[in-house]
């Protein structure tokens, strides 16, 4: 039997408290201006429990209501002329289905990847058009009483970072733990970093009409597996780094096979780059706090030079991801020169980058507590992003164990037999 998807019904969810006049006009921040115009998303994927009573919909969909009034920019509506989001309470759309499937059918191996898309609202290559809801959220229930909750937002206002905070702040009001009562500043992204009317940054997307010669993977990495890539690294000579992070070494392995495959297809020579989001939160001089949202974060670049080996690799990036955040360290946002700074570590200002450059990105979401999630039904057996409408884009998330690495990333469908041949990527992966 195939898998259908119908949907129950569908509606705009406002804030519970109106959103004051004083507060109507959002002027998105520096950060947010460089974003590309495309959504970022979770899929959280709840096992069978009797909790589901006729009034389970209704309770997801008050406690948005009530979660909305502090996350009030996204029930408005973006202003590409003015670059503002105005927060007319126009609302989030709110979308309740049903799938003709058990939730253990979707969790299996080689499956979910498959159907992780169908169940976060929004298609995946559609680009914000701006008119539209910058906040989608559908609640699928399965036959066997599992329950999949997808959010789907504009990358404009939001970075992985906020949508995690949303994600923890909703399932805490649907506990009925916090009645209105958020800790932290909310959206304060622009008055971090004020806007400078920029252009989004050119990134290499995946169109509609490219979708088809793209297919989705998701390679696992258990605690294992990372033990040993660990080990494999620790033991090479002339490595400099003395630990490495799970997602430094998964960085390094993926890298290494999209290398490989680039130099398995091409036979011109390239320089090769990796980049990295890193968050800014709790890592400049100037007070920066933990929870704040909107977009963040800064890149760092890292070329693969000489290296030949995914441990070397792994070296490069530990080393320059602790560069980074030591020169953010000493870096105050509330100055000229502070701000300049994070606009060209935003920009790559400083990186040199030729247009033969194969540039790999790896977006981590590692230690984002999205495992956490309780909406009064249990915490998640699964959590995957949707597929991601960039070129040579990897998303990591941890493992529902917490020690391992998901990685979910787009490959053209004619590379995949070179992929999969990428050496270490299959010798370590479940």
């Amino acid at each position: 039997m195939m898998m259908n998807i119908k949907k129950q019904s569908s509606k705009l969810v406002k804030p519970f408290v109106p959103t004051p006049l004083t507060l109507r006009h959002y002027k998105i921040g520096l950060i947010d201006e460089l974003m590309p115009c495309i959504n970022i998303g979770v899929a959280l994927y709840f096992p069978t429990n009797s909790n589901h009573d006729a009034e389970f919909v209704t309770r997801l969909e008050k406690s948005l209501e009530k979660t909305l009034t502090r996350f009030y920019p996204l029930a408005g509506r973006f202003v590409n002329k003015t670059l503002t989001i105005d927060c007319n309470d126009q609302g989030v759309e709110f979308i309740h289905a049903k799938v003709n499937t058990k939730l253990q059918d979707i969790l299996a191996p080689n499956v979910n990847v498959k159907f992780v898309d169908d169940f976060i609202p929004s298609n995946k290559f559609s680009i914000d058009q701006f008119h539209e809801p910058l906040l989608t959220v559908q609640v699928t229930m399965f036959e066997c009483g599992g329950v999949a909750l997808g959010v789907n937002v504009s990358h404009k206002i939001v970075d992985a970072s906020t949508l995690s905070t949303f994600v923890s702040e909703w399932a805490a009001m649907n506990r009925k733990e916090n009645e209105i009562k958020f800790t932290g500043p909310g959206f304060n992204s622009s008055s971090l970093f004020p806007g400078r009317c920029l252009s989004p940054l050119p990134l290499p997307l995946i169109t509609e009409d490219m979708s088809s010669k793209y297919i989705r993977m998701i390679v696992s990495f258990n605690e294992s597996a990372i033990s040993k890539l660990k080990a494999k690294a620790m033991a090479k000579e002339n490595i400099c780094t003395k630990y490495y992070s799970k997602v430094q070494l998964v960085s390094s392995i993926l890298w290494k096979a999209f290398i490989d495959v680039d130099r398995a297809t091409n036979n011109i020579p390239k320089k090769y780059i990796l980049l990295q989001a890193v968050s800014l939160r709790g890592k400049m001089a100037s007070l920066v706090p933990k929870n704040s949202c909107g977009n963040i974060l800064a890149l760092c670049a890292t070329e693969a030079g000489n290296a030949e080996t995914s441990e070397e690799l792994a070296d490069l990036l530990t080393n320059n991801v602790k560069k980074t955040i030591n020169i953010f360290s000493n870096v105050r946002h509330d100055t000229e020169d502070g701000q300049t700074t994070i606009l060209n570590a935003v920009t790559l200002k400083d990186v040199n980058i030729p247009e033969s450059t194969h540039v790999f990105t790896v977006t981590s979401w590692s230690k984002f507590p999205f495992y956490e999630a309780d909406f009064g039904f249990g915490k998640p057996a699964w959590a995957a992003p949707p597929s991601i409408a960039l070129q040579r884009v990897a998303c990591l998330m941890d493992d529902a164990q917490g020690n391992g690495v998901d990685a979910h990333f787009m490959v053209e469908v004619e590379n995949v037999p070179y992929f999969e041949r990428a050496l270490e990527i299959i010798s370590y992966a479940d």
